[in-house]
């Protein structure tokens, strides 16, 4: 089961009114400062939330509350729903090789440049990457839903355009290798 645990950052009354109700909290919760923070060891098998009254910089997944909500419920249901954005946020990113892929937006990002793809393009990237040495045959049947018999260059193609695109924009000539075992991610 994928834990959750919200980290007060900095908000007193916040942690008592939730430490008071705790045992029928569906998530943990953990009081921090500036010093605890950076203390704190984050599972990459766990779903974080910093609340705090401000932005704290270099934290991601935070929920900033100015006020706390009128209602108990509001605050947990306001907590809960960030939960699960976070969940879906995290899901969507996939690292390959020294890129970022965000299947949501279909960008491929390194050093804050993000790159467009088509959905064709991702899901070739994401197969090659968890495949390894993949042949033209396995791209026809598991990534087009062709027979492996067809004879066609779709696939030699969209390598080609995929390698131009990745070479022209971020200058990576080794993208997608290809040797005699199949095409792998470089």
């Amino acid at each position: 089961m994928n834990s959750k645990i919200l980290i007060i950052h900095e908000y007193k009354i916040l942690f008592e009114i939730l430490d008071e109700i705790k045992e029928i909290l569906n998530f943990k919760i953990i009081k921090s400062d500036k010093n605890d923070y950076k203390n704190i060891k984050f599972d990459p098998k766990v779903n974080y939330l910093t609340i705090s009254k401000k932005k704290i910089e270099n934290i991601n997944n935070d929920l900033i509350l100015k006020d706390i909500p009128t209602s108990l419920e509001k605050l947990l249901e306001t907590i809960n729903i960030n939960f699960l954005k976070n969940k879906f946020s995290n899901q969507s990113n996939v690292i390959i090789g020294k890129y970022s892929l965000d299947l949501n937006s279909r960008k491929i990002i390194f050093k804050g440049k993000c790159l467009d793809l088509t959905e064709r393009e991702t899901s070739l990237i994401i197969f090659i990457n968890e495949k390894m040495n993949v042949t033209v045959k396995d791209l026809q049947k598991n990534v087009w839903d062709y027979s492996p018999n067809l004879e066609t260059h779709t696939v030699e193609t969209h390598i080609y355009r995929l390698r131009k695109k990745m070479k022209d924009f971020f200058g990576d000539d080794n993208f997608i290798l290809n040797t005699n075992n199949g095409y792998s991610i470089g």
